[in-house]
């Protein structure tokens, strides 16, 4: 059931996962917990016991033992563009590699092709019910990169569509610049002249329009050059837009160090990262996004260096990586099943991937990713006995309740008149 209600009461009967919360009074083991609900705000977050009297009249929802948790966040996808690349899946299961197929015509540029032949309004159309089954499983923000116009004109295209789903869903989203994704056909051999049209024509004019909240590279050998990416980071970075940075994927081109130095919010991919690369993220503070569907979809047998992270203190987000060609996923909960199964991450690392640490990624940290009084109102509440189950099951779309941007928006709770008992 699917609704746009004011979520403004008091949520009693929860589960809170303690890594995930910040009470404003500590509950005891296994105590009932709620939130409350004002004004699209997080007004309150604790012990059910303990709840202020001042909000009693407010309504009163029984969440019936759900376990409750932030809204989930998709800190990494591509998930505006025209057409679909299911011909690259079957030539890799054939034996192509990721080089091969961008070489034979396929990969970005495939996808370039299809989304310069689109409108803004087919564009919008085909993301829609992409961004809805993200949103149906708990997604409360996402990031939306553009890298398939690849010329002012379509990269605008791209954006101003991933602006208008977030309006016309009611989600937030985080549109990023990726004009460096690929070099576009007509620059074949001309790689510096491209970087420049990026750093001195597209990326102004689209900043200027309010369309950037951060700036993405491609680094890697069939893509830029670590001198090229840097050209791109300086650009964003005298227009004060924060800088992010596709790293190591297929090769270690220390592409994270370089985005280290500029204070980039996240690496991503970086199965190739060195120990180098390690320190440096540590010191920046940079976050390290692990993208296991890629990682699945190309057959990969490089895992990112998980215990280096892991022991550095880096904190490590997951993403569905959404994209046409190597990661066509819209579970965010089957990556971090995938994460858990195949790069090894623990549990609480795993739901710390899609909550905090995916927030931190995308410069929300103090608005999404964690229950905590003062924050605007985005949660979910699942039918799940214990969190494990969030990275437990396979292909489950859990019946869960969504409150995002503080309107209910999916599933409910058994509602009592204001002062009521809230019983189950």
């Amino acid at each position: 059931m699917s609704s746009t209600v004011s979520a403004t009461g008091v949520w009693r009967n929860l589960r809170l996962v303690p890594e995930l919360a910040v009470p404003d009074v500590a509950p005891a083991a296994a105590e009932c917990a709620a939130v409350v609900v004002e004004g699209g705000m997080l007004r309150w977050v604790g012990p059910e016991r303990a709840v202020p009297a001042a909000y009693a009249a407010l309504a009163q929802f029984d969440g019936g033992g759900a376990l409750a948790t932030p809204g989930l966040v998709d800190c990494h996808t591509h998930l505006v563009y025209g057409g679909q690349r299911a011909n690259e899946f079957a030539m890799r299961l054939a034996g192509a590699s990721y080089e091969e197929v961008a070489k034979a015509g396929g990969g970005i540029v495939s996808s370039v092709n299809a989304t310069r032949a689109a409108s803004e309004d087919e564009l919008f159309e085909l993301a829609t019910p992409r961004l809805q089954a993200l949103l149906d499983e708990g997604v409360c923000a996402i990031e939306i990169k553009s890298g398939y116009g690849l010329a002012l004109a379509h990269e605008r295209k791209q954006l101003r569509v991933a602006r208008r789903l977030g309006e016309a869903l009611g989600v937030t989203v985080r549109p990023t610049f990726l004009g460096a994704h690929a070099l576009p056909p007509e620059y074949a051999g001309r790689s510096q002249a491209y970087i420049d049209v990026v750093c001195n024509e597209m990326l102004p004019a689209l900043a200027a329009e309010g369309l950037v909240d951060a700036v993405d590279v491609f680094c890697e050998r069939i893509a830029f050059t670590l001198a090229e990416t840097e050209q791109v980071f300086r650009a964003a970075q005298q227009l004060g837009i924060p800088v992010k940075l596709h790293a190591e994927q297929l090769s270690d081109m220390g592409g994270s160090a370089l985005a280290a130095r500029y204070g980039a919010l996240s690496c991503d991919h970086i199965e190739h990262l060195s120990q180098a690369g390690i320190a440096a993220m540590r010191a920046a503070g940079t976050v390290a996004v692990l993208l296991p569907g890629a990682y699945y979809t190309l057959r990969d047998t490089q895992v990112p260096p998980i215990a280096a992270l892991r022991a550095a203190g880096v904190p490590m987000a997951v993403s569905t990586d959404h994209n046409p060609g190597t990661s066509p996923a819209l579970s965010l909960l089957l990556m971090a099943n995938m994460a858990c199964t195949l790069f090894r991450l623990t549990v609480p690392e795993a739901l710390a991937g899609i909550t905090t640490n995916a927030a931190r990624a995308l410069g929300l940290q103090d608005t999404h990713g964690l229950l905590a009084a003062g924050r605007p109102a985005h949660f979910v509440l699942w039918p799940f006995a214990e969190p494990a189950e969030l990275a437990y099951w396979l292909g489950q779309k859990p019946a869960c309740t969504i409150v995002r941007q503080g309107r209910l928006v999916q599933g409910g709770a058994q509602m009592s008149a204001p002062g009521a008992s809230h019983g189950v």
